[in-house]
């Protein structure tokens, strides 16, 4: 019913007061990977073994998904990065890259600013911040923001269409439909079914008012370690850069093209260059001249459903 990946091992780590499930495997310099809603770490699958190659990955199930616990509170993005970073304490990894996508990219943010003596790199993908200027003018435009939001009506609607709900959403932002995996959708909706994990998924946008007046304070340090903003062309990807130079001040990257908003399951190989590269460490497979398009050399609509 839920995967495993070859060369990787899945444990429940003691952090934060809750369990967090953590796949771990690879040897080098340490990257920790935060997925988005409504994945688990299955979303990085793909990219696992090419980073392996490089360094040690650990990849999270975020609290109130797959098997990591589901309690009744602690879904702001900074009590979340704890849960994280104590993930990374717990493995042995002082120093670390951290890379999310999605809400990941909200937990990562928070954690690169409360724990600024453990991250050496952070990497954010596709994801409108709270924080952000554009902030409440884009989640406007967001349907399913609002939907999530509301306390009970979503986790009553979804409850026995899991398999519907995720599969529509997640086709609705993949633009290059090639890509698209009716066996991963199936593993994310399973993951979704287990009991609470839909309540944990709608919590992540509950507290997300909170979260936003907790950005406004990181803005006023700005982080200073290396910073990765990537999107695909057809969603946030020309927005990135722009958005992360509001919180940081070495900030690269751009748009990953023919891409939607699931960037690690439509382009694995360039989101994996792209992160080899930013940590400094060769391919020996190059993906290509260019894994995506500076934020300079392009300027394309995201496409939005609203």
């Amino acid at each position: 019913m839920f995967p495993t990946l070859a060369g990787f091992r899945q444990q429940l780590i003691t952090a934060n007061g809750i369990k967090i499930n953590a796949v771990t495997g690879g040897e080098g310099p340490p990257i920790l990977l935060l997925h988005g809603w409504p994945e688990t770490w299955w979303e990085w699958h793909h990219v696992m073994p090419l980073l392996a190659e490089h360094m040690s990955v650990v990849a999270i199930d975020l609290r109130g998904a797959g098997f990591s616990d589901c309690p009744l509170d602690g879904y702001d993005k900074a009590t979340m990065a704890r849960d994280a970073h104590e993930v990374m304490s717990a493995l042995g990894h002082e120093r670390y890259a951290v890379c999310g996508h999605d809400i990941g990219g909200m937990v990562a943010l928070p954690q690169a600013a409360l724990f600024r003596d453990a991250v050496s790199h952070l990497a954010v993908l596709d994801v409108p911040l709270p924080g952000w200027t554009g902030w409440e003018e884009t989640i406007a435009k967001l349907w399913h923001f609002s939907f999530h939001m509301n306390r009970d009506l979503p986790e009553r609607m979804i409850h026995g269409r899991e398999y519907d709900y995720v599969a529509a959403f997640m086709a609705e932002r993949f633009y290059d439909h090639s890509s698209f995996d009716p066996a991963d959708i199936d593993i994310f909706a399973k993951a979704m079914a287990l009991p609470g994990r839909t309540r944990g998924g709608m919590e992540w946008y509950r507290t997300l008012v909170g979260d936003h007046m907790a950005a406004l304070e990181y803005k006023k340090q700005p982080l200073d370690v290396p910073v990765l903003a990537l999107g695909g062309d057809r969603r946030f990807g020309p927005r990135m850069v722009s958005m992360l130079r509001e919180f940081a001040n070495n900030v690269s990257g751009g748009s990953i093209e023919r891409c939607g908003h699931y960037v690690a399951d439509e382009r694995p190989n360039e989101v994996a260059a792209a992160l080899i590269e930013f940590l400094g460490a060769k391919s020996s497979e190059a993906v290509g001249p260019h894994a995506f398009e500076p934020d300079a050399a392009r300027v394309t609509t995201p496409y939005f459903n609203v």
